[in-house]
């Protein structure tokens, strides 16, 4: 076993690692961009080297800089977690000529399926089935449509060096074609520095279910499959094991499937064969296709290890030190089940958008394994992803685990950014999902019930007062006299809305609170406040918002009468940025009339592209920014000439 190991990465998954190599005596050393300087992972490393700028260009994605860490702090092999340079062959050649050990498989591995047209045809060779498609060379515009029309319509434009869901457009018919196909080859380009494609038939009702196998370079097994169809916008979202539906016939014949994937390319390490599955009548052993290999540790790893019991952390450290397999397959077996949400701070409201912050409070049930690389008091950042936390729940079976997810969910509390908790409380209680009818559109199919914004009710209102106005202690803080009652109000900001709550402090347990027209009693009973004839939720106070634990987390502002006008927003004629990120294209034009839906700016956020479009027709007065600035969320990048009245 090692000594020491360096962890190429950040976040989650440096501190995952760390935590199995400290259990295995492993000394570890953590790396950090200038964002993450006071980092959980940081920290939790026994060294730590700082590498460089924010942006992974400048920090996680400079290999030379990561492996001279390596070198200078004593390191004999670097493990390099998942994203940045995980997938990168290059990085494994560099790393093993400076006479280190790459904790993971080998460059040919990786550059025999980081192209998903030479992967497929490497897999039909092996006898893995696959989609019907085009992945030839030829990128030409006419041919690659006459291809789709060839394969049949609805097909899918899939970037060859994609991952992720970038590059990936869904086409319904020949019309809409080639803008689908201009704007994969875009994102491709931009996300991967290659822009070709390959097309692919679009399974109806689609599932998406993985096999985990790992390999020591000769021999492979697998660790059975898991269910990753829960998906936005080809994101993952919600992921279990085993799947559901899953018949032992089709299990062996996708497991074996995926042995000979991994062995076809000498695989060494934990890798996922992914596989698109038509679950339009039921799961049969052919009707499972070949979709791509992810030569890394997967995101969603846990849910597995729940199964089986296996720390697949572990398994990479031995296999890397030269031990031989700690298992053989028939010695590998299913316990139970498993979930694995992962928690966002996203913008849900807004289409997802990832968003930044303090966290002001960070909390999971004790029942949860909650994988998180941040903590109460750090920085969402604009440069990484976006993630909180992974909440992870095991239980004996489908239904019971499946509560045991809607519980860790309820009780997850998170301040100082939104978040998409909600959204996944939805859709742990879906029906479709309670009852394993699961498949790729499913989210998609309901959307707005999905992402509906939970009630508040009065007693929200009031509990939000209380906490506000500072009187959910008794005795002298809530300035209680017994010549009389105390009075006060303040104004609390609720999305769009605004509440102007009074109270009457009766006395040290008994308040009245007045929500507008509504009245609601508070009364402390056995030293818990029942608010609205409910027992009052967990509540938090910082940088003035008030968060009530309630229906996933309830924000609201307390709003100073004084500074209302302070965030009054333009005249409507702004197109403003939704979050920090980089100005990828600015295609506004001083002048230039545009239509209502029409692309004036691409902004790269937290490794996505998003489109700003005109909301109206108009001409374009100002451009504000320019390709390549980065901007703050809330900066104006472009204005529209105001509207003029004609008359009638």
């Amino acid at each position: 076993m090692f000594d020491t190991i360096l962890i190429a990465n950040r976040g989650e998954i440096a501190c995952r690692v760390m935590e199995t190599a400290h259990r295995c005596g492993v000394r570890t050393v953590a790396v950090y961009s200038d964002a993450d300087a006071g980092a959980k992972h940081v920290v939790m490393g026994d060294a730590a080297v700082h590498i460089g700028g924010s942006a992974p260009a400048d920090s996680y994605l400079r290999g030379d800089v990561i492996i001279q860490a390596a070198l200078d702090s004593g390191a004999q092999a670097i493990h390099p977690g998942y994203g940045f340079l995980s997938e990168n062959p290059d990085f494994v050649e560099a790393v093993e000529a400076a006479g280190l050990v790459f904790i993971g498989p080998s460059a040919s591995a990786i550059r025999a399926m980081g192209l998903k047209d030479a992967a497929k045809a490497l897999m039909i060779e092996a006898g893995v089935p696959v989609v019907p498609g085009y992945h030839g060379a030829d990128q030409d515009d006419a041919l690659l449509a006459a291809e789709a029309d060839k394969i049949g319509y609805p097909v899918l434009i899939k970037a060859v060096a994609g991952g992720g869901g970038k590059g990936m457009r869904l086409v319904e018919d020949a019309g809409g074609f080639q803008a689908a196909l201009e704007s994969a080859r875009s994102e491709a380009k931009t996300a991967f520095g290659n822009s070709d494609v390959l097309i692919e038939k679009f399974v109806s009702k689609p599932r998406h279910i993985e096999v985990q196998v790992f390999g020591d370079g000769t021999h492979a097994v697998h660790l059975f499959e898991r269910d990753c169809s829960l998906q936005r916008r080809h994101q993952k979202v919600i992921e279990e094991a085993p799947a559901p539906g899953m018949t032992d016939a089709m299990r062996k014949a996708m497991g074996d499937a995926a042995v000979k994937a991994a062995e076809a390319i000498g695989y060494a390490g934990a890798g996922t064969v992914e596989f698109i599955v038509d679950g339009s009548d039921g799961l049969s052993a052919d009707g499972f296709f070949f979709m791509e290999m992810n030569t890394r540790l997967q995101v969603e790893h846990p849910v597995t290890e729940a199964i089986t019991g296996v720390d697949l952390v572990e398994w990479q450290l031995r296999v890397a030190a030269g031990e031989a397999l700690p298992m053989a397959q028939e010695d590998l077996s299913i316990n139970g089940h498993a979930f694995e949400a992962r928690l966002y701070a996203e913008d849900v409201p807004a289409g997802f958008l990832p968003a930044t912050g303090t966290l002001t409070h960070l909390q999971f049930t004790d029942q949860t394994r909650a994988d998180s690389g941040v903590r109460a008091g750090d920085t969402i950042s604009p440069f990484y992803d976006p993630m909180i936390a992974k909440v992870i729940v095991h239980g004996a079976t489908r239904d019971v685990t499946l509560a045991k997810l809607r519980a860790a969910l309820s009780g997850c509390q998170v301040g100082g950014t939104v978040t998409n908790l909600a959204f996944l409380g939805a859709l742990a209680g879906h029906d479709g999902f309670g009852r394993g009818d699961v498949d790729t559109g499913l989210i998609a199919r309901d959307i707005d019930v999905l992402t509906a914004v939970p009630a508040v009710e009065a007693r929200h209102v009031a509990l939000a007062g209380m906490a506000a106005l500072g009187v959910m202690e008794t005795g002298a803080e809530t300035g209680f006299t017994l010549w009389r009652a105390l009075r006060r109000s303040v104004i609390l900001g609720w999305g769009d809305e605004e509440h102007v709550v009074k109270v009457r402090v009766m006395g040290p347990d008994q308040q009245r609170w007045f929500v507008g027209d509504r009245e609601v009693e508070a009364v402390k009973r056995g030293g818990r406040w029942v608010v609205g004839g409910q027992l009052a939720a967990d509540v938090v106070v910082a940088n003035g918002v008030v968060t009530v634990f309630e229906g996933y987390g309830m924000a609201f502002d307390v709003i100073d009468p004084l500074d209302r006008a302070a965030g009054a927003q333009g005249d409507g004629n702004l197109i403003e940025a939704p979050m920090p990120g980089l100005v990828r294209s600015m295609e506004a034009q001083v002048g230039q009339v545009v239509k209502q839906g029409d692309r004036l700016a691409v902004l790269e956020a937290m490794k996505m592209e998003h489109a700003l479009l005109a909301a109206r027709d108009g001409v374009v007065a100002e451009v504000l920014a320019a390709t390549g600035d980065q901007v703050e969320a809330g900066a104006a990048l472009v204005r529209l000439e105001a509207e003029v009245e004609v008359a009638a």
